[in-house]
């Protein structure tokens, strides 16, 4: 994936926010390594023992919640979509419509820089599929298939 020709990034929390519209406490992604339209993207979440879950998640033995790393590979490849289709700062959103294949292989746990790695799997104007895969220091440790829809927000 490095040095790819038309590859973008490094990118900052601004660019990340201008892509997709998640916000404190549950926006998870913190950078963009690299992003390689059309194609896939590297993602970074900072895991910190400040994160609200980890207080409840376990007490005595932290481990960031499943269904939260399952969100944030979700939310980097939202990122690769807007950027890919072009709809940074449109204001679409990037729905869930199914998950698959969920497989968690390490606990990830506060102190850590969590990669998340998503490419599409199959492109289409509004449902996208994606493999997602989160390491931590290369060791897999989690990885899944998901299907998400593009739309626009709803109505207020």
């Amino acid at each position: 994936m490095e040095g790819e020709a038309n590859s973008i990034g490094p990118l900052d929390i601004t660019r990340v926010m201008a892509a997709i519209p998640h916000r404190y406490p549950m926006l998870l992604v913190d950078r963009v390594a690299e992003l390689i339209p059309d194609r896939s993207i590297t993602a970074i979440k900072a895991v910190t023992i400040n994160e609200g879950f980890f207080q409840g998640h376990f007490p005595g033995r932290p481990i960031m919640p499943g269904v939260l790393i399952v969100e944030a590979l979700a939310q980097a490849a939202g990122i690769l979509a807007v950027e890919s289709l072009g709809l940074a700062g449109s204001g679409k959103l990037v729905y869930f419509m199914s998950i698959d294949g969920v497989k968690f292989r390490k606990p990830v746990e506060p102190g850590v820089l969590l990669t998340l790695e998503a490419e599409f799997v199959q492109k289409r104007s509004r449902v996208c599929k994606f493999a997602g895969k989160a390491r931590i220091d290369g060791e897999l440790a989690a990885e899944c298939e998901f299907t998400a829809m593009i739309a626009d927000p709803p109505k207020a």
